[in-house]
């Protein structure tokens, strides 16, 4: 998942950012809420962690602007603001979850799980496609019931492809989702993912839409 993390307290932000990397996330890490409107207006993230006391543009202004302009992207928020109107202020104007500082990440971890899961339209912790059943709290995949070796980005893949199943996916948007701001992206890394994928599951599982990019058919 590519999350946007709008935090201006360094020492939260390194330690968020490295936490979520090392569950496989891939995070942009932004210090201000107008930098954070401008990011959302140009690049896609799946979700969006919130703090609301920003420069610039404080958290709760960033997202009433992102709601008005139809900005759907899933927003928690992460502040030490703790009262019970602040938490109600925060979910009326378009946060799907509130998380009050200081949390502890593994429950953190869980609401994101939450929140993808509500987003996903399901209630189960598993993406189950068929024959191809995906869990995204171990990161791990089976395929015909047994267990499927996958690289990192291989699994990214994999879990965007099936939770946009019927949709075709280009490069590009495969490619916000694998790297962040910060990471090099090689010309054929996309086309690598694919083959070693294919050569795992099965050649027609992944489809190619020539000129336009990947999909895979609806369960």
């Amino acid at each position: 998942m590519r999350i946007l993390l709008i935090e201006d307290d360094e020492l939260l932000g390194e330690g968020v950012s490295t936490a979520l990397a090392d569950a496989g996330h891939v995070v942009d890490w932004l210090t201000d809420g107008a930098s954070g409107l401008t990011a959302l207006g140009t690049e896609a993230f799946e979700l969006v962690l919130l703090d609301l006391g920003l420069p610039r543009m404080d958290g709760m202004s960033m997202l009433r602007k992102l709601r008005a302009a139809d900005g759907d992207v899933p927003v928690i928020i992460l502040t030490a603001r703790d009262t019970l109107d602040d938490r109600v202020a925060g979910l009326d104007a378009g946060a799907d979850d509130y998380l009050v500082k200081p949390f502890e990440l593994d429950e953190l971890h869980a609401r994101i799980r939450a929140v993808a899961r509500r987003r996903a339209g399901r209630a189960d912790t598993r993406v189950v496609h068929g024959n191809l059943v995906l869990d995204p709290v171990s990161r791990q995949a089976t395929w015909q019931g047994e267990p499927l070796e996958l690289r990192r980005r291989e699994y990214d893949i994999l879990e965007a492809l099936v939770e946009n199943a019927g949709r075709v996916m280009s490069r590009g948007k495969l490619e916000q989702r694998l790297y962040g701001w910060r990471s090099e992206v090689e010309s054929n890394a996309v086309e690598v993912h694919i083959h070693h994928l294919r050569r795992k599951l099965s050649p027609e599982f992944i489809r190619t839409i020539r000129g336009v990019g990947y999909m895979v058919e609806k369960s």
